[in-house]
């Protein structure tokens, strides 16, 4: 058996000039904004894991269940052999209980926390040391596009995955975009997408708001991922983590408060926020079955097989480009 090592390709810097400058305009905006994508630092992508394990946090163990249950019948659907492009990888975790099903060529793992990425791909090549393994590191938020030619030569059917309802931080006109991005990349194969759906307010609110906090470390941990990007001097503690469902957009908002008047400077720049106003730090967006099929639709996808949790709280759809 060939024994390999990952390789990696880097197309994200987060000390860029151009990332210096969009979390600069978050904050200028009115209301001033947070990027998601500045979470996935290494300590962010470490805080969301163990979001993963709370108990109020349903998301990762429903889609989960889905996976055990009918990841047969999805690798099925899917077929053999393929090039399994993971957007958001993160660990690797949720992909590599699918590995064994689906058997693929090539496994392009996609994350914009490079060095978190690195260390997962070095610990899943030593599980699958015969399988082509590539990392690459990249704000796919801005385009899922994936660098030239990753996906030509000897490169097999490509099929897109994309798990965790991530696609719920895009607002619906920008999820559609994003999605006909991935099905030109994807001719001849598709994408395995999960989608959290519409569900009582309460638990929509308190998978956002957990008990011990983490969800607030974690949304508090942008703060400091600015300071890193653009020299800010943001005080985590004078910050409070808000979480809530606006039924109006069916969608979960994450919000830093100001728990008093500040002015947050930083090198050629500063922001004057008052007690009580908020950064919104992300969105996730909740749709029906037939919504989010209907989103699919428009960019381009076909076929769609869905299955959904027996609680009808989470789908995962198999769409053909």
């Amino acid at each position: 058996m060939t024994k390999r090592t990952p390789r990696f390709i880097r197309t994200h810097d987060v000390s860029s000039h151009d990332e210096r400058l969009a979390a600069i305009e978050g904050l200028m905006a009115k209301p001033p904004q947070g990027l998601p994508k500045h979470f996935y630092d290494r300590l962010g992508s470490h805080l969301f894991d163990a979001i993963t394990e709370l108990p109020e946090y349903y998301p990762t163990r429903t889609e989960a269940a889905l996976f055990a249950a009918h990841g047969a019948q999805m690798a099925r659907a899917i077929g053999g052999g393929s090039t399994f492009i993971d957007l958001g990888a993160g660990n690797c975790a949720k992909a590599a209980r699918l590995l064994p099903l689906l058997d693929p060529a090539r496994y392009i793992a996609v994350d914009i926390s490079a060095d978190y990425l690195q260390d997962a791909l070095r610990d899943l090549q030593r599980q699958h040391p015969a399988l082509d393994i590539v990392g690459v590191g990249m704000d796919f938020s801005r385009s899922p596009a994936l660098p030239a030619g990753l996906l030509g030569g000897d490169a097999s059917r490509p099929v897109f995955f994309y798990p965790g309802s991530s696609i719920g931080n895009f607002k619906p006109t920008q999820a559609e975009k994003f999605l006909a991005g991935i099905r030109a990349q994807a001719q001849g194969g598709g994408l395995l997408i999960g989608v959290d759906l519409v569900k009582p307010v309460n638990v929509l609110e308190a998978a956002y708001d957990d008990a011990l906090g983490v969800t607030a470390a974690f949304n508090l941990n942008l703060l400091r991922n600015l300071n890193r990007i653009i020299g800010a001097d943001f005080e985590p503690r004078q910050w409070r983590h808000v979480a809530l469902f606006n039924t109006v957009e069916s969608r979960i908002e994450m919000h830093l408060e100001a728990r008093e008047a500040m002015t947050v400077q930083w090198p050629g720049g500063e922001r004057r926020f008052d007690a009580g106003e908020r950064i919104h730090t992300e969105n996730s967006y909740k749709y029906s079955v037939a919504s989010f099929g209907e989103l699919l639709g428009r960019a381009g996808f076909r076929g769609h097989r869905v299955w959904t949790a027996p609680n009808e709280w989470f789908a995962v759809f198999w769409s053909e480009a």
